[in-house]
């Protein structure tokens, strides 16, 4: 057989299985893909969370442009009650360790939860941007929101009595500034008590000897953020634990997360979602 009647035969063998190839990748191209059905997560709990999430679940939906967040406050008490019955909330979120008691929801006797710690957080203690303090130990913070020491000029301030600012019961931040700082004793009953971090801040910034403790993620130039036995919160330090006041932040559902609950989780967790968290906490990884 001569070369000229080989190659004859050969484009004689191809050619149908080529066309029969191109027409299906044609046909596939030009077949509609089906939309994805639409995806509502529902996310509640810490306030001092609610910016990360919010700057997460933004980044998220920009990439799957099929699911909607909504995200809510009500402090980590209601997050972590919320998750445990597993019908209100597709998330919660929570600035405290879920504890043996919340697991046990008197309503549903809802089974385990399941969390995880997404970032790392600072509990800041802001003052008016003219407070001459400069910093603060624990002790001394202690004694401030315990009613012991009144007046800053006791701190090498200017003289002004001190007005404590607090948060309100359910409020994760509370707890853990309680256990971290306080220990035995309890913020003074005279304290003015807040419903959330940006109320916190508002207030402290409108009142000049005023003192209040906040998640460093609501940190803003209308207050002054005290180094705490000399390390500021800033989120390298919270992250390295130089700072004293750190904190695990977690999501948490009622049982093994699946399904788009479970994608944006791994995506919190990822190198990107890390990225967004680092932009205003210490991450996780």
């Amino acid at each position: 057989m001569s070369h000229h009647v080989t190659a004859q035969w050969c484009r004689n063998l191809l050619y149908p299985f080529a066309l029969s190839t191109l027409l299906w990748v044609l046909t596939a191209c030009g077949a509609p893909l089906e939309p994805h059905e639409p995806v509502y997560l529902r996310i509640a709990g810490s306030t001092s969370m609610q910016p990360l999430m919010e700057d997460l679940t933004q980044a998220y939906s920009g990439r799957h442009e099929y699911v909607t967040v909504d995200v809510q406050g009500g402090g980590s008490r209601l997050g972590i009650a919320l998750a445990s019955r597993g019908n209100q909330i597709d998330i919660g979120t929570a600035s405290r360790t879920p504890t043996a008691e919340d697991e046990r929801d008197p309503e549903t006797r809802a089974k385990r939860l399941w969390w995880t710690s997404v970032a790392q957080d600072g509990i800041a203690l802001v003052v008016h941007p003219q407070n001459a303090v400069g910093g603060l130990t624990l002790p001394q913070a202690k004694d401030i929101f315990f009613g012991r020491i009144l007046d800053w000029k006791e701190m090498g301030g200017t003289a002004g009595e001190i007005v404590v600012v607090s948060r309100e019961d359910g409020s994760g931040t509370r707890e853990v500034f309680e256990e971290m700082v306080m220990g035995e004793k309890r913020v003074t009953l005279t304290a003015i008590v807040m419903p959330s971090s940006e109320a916190v801040v508002e207030y402290v910034a409108h009142h000049p000897t005023a003192v209040g403790y906040v998640s460093i993620g609501h940190l803003s130039p209308q207050v002054k953020a005290l180094p705490i036995e000399g390390v500021s919160p800033r989120p390298e330090d919270v992250q390295s634990g130089g700072y004293p006041l750190t904190r695990p932040l977690y999501l948490l559902t009622g049982q093994e997360p699946t399904g788009e609950v479970k994608a944006f989780i791994e995506f919190v967790l990822s190198p990107t979602g890390q990225a967004i968290v680092e932009r205003r906490y210490g991450r996780l990884r």
